[in-house]
């Protein structure tokens, strides 16, 4: 089949969203199908939403090269305002800030009349360009929850590895744990620096990723009287992070109801255990409280109680990692590309 992935790329930050669409498009191309992406740049302003969503309303990928595309595959807000005759949605998140995210810290959206009123279109045109689909579905059942609270649709969720899965490997429980996450408040790293000062002084941290706040989260580490203790390695990829998947102690991922999240698959596929918090959203599908990782209030001190448990007991640290690299196991592409194709 010749199937077209549409993406929404945000220039200069490489995301999950994005590995995520490139990976589907290779995981297409491994099964003998004509894959290609097809990407617009996406700001996220408020001012320009509507606007970034009739940019794809005026694409129509039904053709190229005087020959039909089977399928269309959208992934984020706005891609499924495209026009195409056999529309799949694979959806990875709504525009949250209007959503989910409206009323909390995170969202940019305020109480005023127009906000509100955009707001009300935006879920409105969002559930017109749904009904458009010919199949729904998610990347998680956190998504899929989202989707029928505020749009009225059902969706089932795809779980799907991550990009790097085949380099994952696992390796000696070291003297560090890992934080791999884009630094935005959302992701909440700033918990994890916190945490340190109550961490046993022979653990470090070291955090992976990139974002807006990076400035302002290596002012708090150095401020920190775990400082010393917290490393801050950039945007690295593939081999450079799974070699630090390998050797860590254990991974700290914590955000604020996250959708899937690639990071809690990615350690244990490296056989390492996770530690998130209550209410991260998509890592909870995965986690089991003290089976494969420990659950906290997102708290400081409760994180650091649960690094100090595998810190001081190796033996646990690999008996729950070892048990969450046997379920990450069971997670492949072949049902995913059969589903998203029919």
């Amino acid at each position: 089949m010749r199937v077209v992935v549409a993406e929404a790329r945000v220039p200069f930050a490489r995301d999950g969203a994005e590995l995520h669409a490139q990976s589907l498009v290779m995981q297409l191309r491994r099964r003998g199908h004509d894959a290609e992406s097809v990407a617009l740049p996406f700001h996220g302003r408020i001012r320009d939403l509507l606007q970034e969503a009739c940019a794809w309303r005026m694409l129509n990928l039904s053709t190229s090269n005087a020959r039909p595309i089977d399928v269309l595959i959208a992934t984020r807000f706005p891609t499924w305002f495209v026009r195409h005759p056999h529309k799949v949605l694979w959806l990875i998140h709504q525009h949250r800030p209007a959503y989910d995210l409206y009323g909390t810290p995170y969202s940019d959206f305020t109480d005023a009349d127009e906000d509100t009123r955009l707001r009300t279109e935006l879920t409105a045109l969002d559930s017109k360009m749904f009904a458009e689909c010919e199949r729904i579905f998610t990347n998680a059942r956190n998504t899929a929850d989202r989707l029928r609270r505020f749009n009225g649709v059902a969706a089932s969720p795809l779980y799907h590895p991550p990009p790097i899965a085949d380099r994952l490997r696992s390796g000696p429980y070291g003297d560090y744990i890992l934080l791999v996450s884009r630094l935005e408040p959302l992701k909440r790293v700033d918990l994890a620096i916190r945490a340190m000062a109550q961490v046993n002084p022979s653990v470090r941290l070291v955090i992976v990723g990139d974002g807006s706040q990076r400035a302002a989260l290596e002012r708090a580490a150095a401020q920190s009287s775990a400082g010393d203790r917290i490393t801050f390695r950039g945007a690295i990829w593939d081999e450079s992070v799974a070699e630090l998947y390998s050797a860590a102690l254990g991974v700290l991922y914590a955000p604020f109801d996250e959708d899937y999240g690639y990071v809690t698959l990615e350690a244990f596929l490296a056989a390492k255990p996770v530690i998130t918090a209550t209410d991260s959203g998509g890592p909870l599908e995965f986690v089991r409280d003290r089976v494969n990782g420990f659950i906290c209030e997102p708290d400081p001190s409760a994180l650091a109680a649960s690094i100090n448990s595998i810190s001081a007991d190796r033996s646990l640290a690999e008996r729950l990692g070892r048990t969450g690299e046997s379920l990450a196991r069971t997670i492949t592409w072949d049902g995913v590309i059969e589903q998203l194709l029919g």
